[in-house]
């Protein structure tokens, strides 16, 4: 059986991120933070069963109840006003953002169609990484009849990683399938 990814981290990738960019404290090798899963729902301020199922969706998924998020500003041209449900998002630390993330990298990144690898680009400049899901099928726990409509969702990475170079390497070692550019 294959250890888990923090056993991983811990016992391969945190030496060789340190003998690669010349770490002197252990401290300074770049680790993941936290993982946000979020999805923007233009349709919920009319259609609350999409907020509903949404919600449900994202429970599956990540294993966490995710938070409601709202409109801070009213817009005429959307027929949006102040504190409408725009979005639900999650937020994942520690062991449950270590399984989600083997989750993801083993089991349903895979599963996309024609899947070549991720894109090396998708960095901010910090060494936090942004990865977008057009579907949520690729999730072997959401079954096929249970969804209402395909949806898609951001998967956002963050790392202690101070330049885009050493989030790349930290994410390559856990195992991330990045395209060749």
């Amino acid at each position: 059986m294959q250890k888990p990814l923090k056993t991983i981290y811990q016992e391969t990738i945190v030496p060789k991120l340190k003998e690669q960019f010349g770490y002197s404290n252990i401290h300074q090798v770049p680790k993941v933070i936290k993982v946000t899963v979020n999805r923007g729902l233009g349709e919920a301020s009319q259609n609350a069963k999409a907020l509903e199922s949404s919600i449900a969706e994202l429970s599956v998924i990540t294993g966490q109840k995710p938070v409601v998020t709202r409109a801070k500003k009213a817009i005429a041209g959307f027929k949006l006003r102040e504190g409408m449900p725009v979005g639900v998002m999650v937020t994942l630390r520690s062991d449950k953002m270590y399984a989600f993330l083997e989750r993801l990298i083993n089991l349903v990144l895979p599963r996309i169609r024609d899947f070549r690898g991720i894109s090396p680009k998708s960095f901010d400049g910090r060494g936090n990484y942004t990865l977008g899901i057009k579907e949520q099928l690729i999730f072997p726990e959401i079954s096929y009849d249970s969804i209402d409509q395909i949806r898609g969702m951001d998967v956002s990475i963050i790392t202690t990683a101070l330049t885009d170079e050493e989030g790349r390497a930290l994410l390559k070692e856990m195992g991330m399938p990045f395209r060749k550019s």
